[in-house]
């Protein structure tokens, strides 16, 4: 299948001449998305899934599966098209998956199977279950390789426990070498020590991946439990606002800014947004100090991909995003979180 593209000349900040000639970009979409729960309604041995089962308190059944896959589905397809209309993210990283099962059903949806959707998942060791993932589009990102770095507790009262791991998928995007780190850190509820202290494993696994290849694409992305302003994002893992303010060895995080300008995140809790889900990467990703080389691949923008239906009307809870449930009620909704997307850009 031939690689979509579109001509950035259409807009005023990416009109380039040379010699005349019009200069073309390809244009790509990697986002990320926590699904909120996906599971299916059979018990998967050692996992606390009991309530994603027929009798457990959610009631789960297979006709709330299967518009749970549907509307997640859904949100995956349209996720990239403001930009790429027809043809949406070349990969998206998800979390709140419970296994393979899922993400094999997840993927047969019309929507998805329609651009060719695949998934890459290692089994993790959280209790309750929960994965993080990798959906692709083969035409547009091919793997290489894929491990999942387990999450190290270093207190001695954490002796035995279990939690999600850093999912790093290594494969090739616009013709070169990229990394895509899917994370889901430790909840509020854990406190920040462990926050921080999975953003700084994070990190390691980032200077690995660039000492190996100083020329690799680095995302680090996933469901932070943590906002762009907090320490396990602007020390951790180097987080850094502002562009020209990223050095070697840092990160840039276009999340900043739209949390503590603008106001606005990805999920809600008492009238307050917070921006948990985020896409931080590597320097080499940057143009600086007002370049416009596209030479090889680099960040153009990023939003909060947002649809009407995505959002709560009435209620208590209007405004906010529209999840599968809320207060014991199934709402046929979709997550609690709202899916984010970075564009990047590479000239033909």
């Amino acid at each position: 299948m031939k690689k979509p593209f579109i001509l950035l000349t259409l807009v005023l900040s990416f009109f380039l001449t040379a010699n005349a000639q019009e200069k073309k970009f390809s244009v790509y979409g990697v986002g990320f998305y926590n699904l909120e729960n996906l599971f299916d309604t059979c018990h998967d041995a050692g996992k606390n899934d009991h309530e994603f089962l027929p009798d457990g308190s959610n009631h789960w059944n297979g006709l709330k599966y299967s518009h749970k896959l549907h509307n997640m589905a859904r949100v995956l397809a349209e996720m990239g098209t403001d930009v790429l209309p027809n043809v949406g993210c070349a990969a998206i990283g998800v979390s709140e998956v419970e296994n393979a099962k899922c993400l094999t059903d997840l993927c047969a949806q019309p929507e998805l199977a329609a651009r060719n959707f695949q998934f890459v998942h290692i089994e993790g060791p959280d209790k309750r279950g929960v994965d993080c993932a990798l959906l692709y589009r083969p035409d547009l990102f091919q793997v290489r390789d894929i491990k999942l770095v387990p999450y190290v507790y270093e207190l001695p009262a954490d002796s035995g426990r279990a939690t999600r791991g850093f999912f790093t998928v290594s494969g090739t995007l616009a013709g070169e070498h990229a990394a895509i780190i899917v994370n889901h850190l430790p909840s509020r509820f854990a406190g920040p020590y462990y926050r921080e202290l999975g953003a700084r494993q994070i990190k390691v696994v980032v200077d690995s991946l660039l000492k190996d290849d100083p020329n690799c694409k680095v995302f680090v992305m996933g469901d932070m439990n943590d906002d762009p302003t907090d320490k396990s994002m602007t020390e951790g893992l180097r987080g850094k606002a502002e562009i020209d303010d990223v050095a070697e060895g840092d990160m840039y995080n276009p999340w900043y800014n739209i949390l503590a300008k603008q106001g606005t995140g990805t999920l809600r809790y008492n009238g307050a947004w917070n921006l948990f889900d985020q896409i931080l990467m590597s320097h080499n990703l940057l143009n600086q100090n007002g370049k416009r080389d596209y030479s090889t691949m680099k960040f153009w923008k990023n939003q909060i991909f947002k649809r009407d239906y995505l959002f709560q009307t009435e209620g208590k809870y209007k405004q906010n995003p529209k999840r599968t449930h809320a207060g014991g009620v199934w709402l046929d909704g979709y997550s609690d979180h709202l899916p984010v997307v970075v564009y990047v850009v590479k000239q033909q």
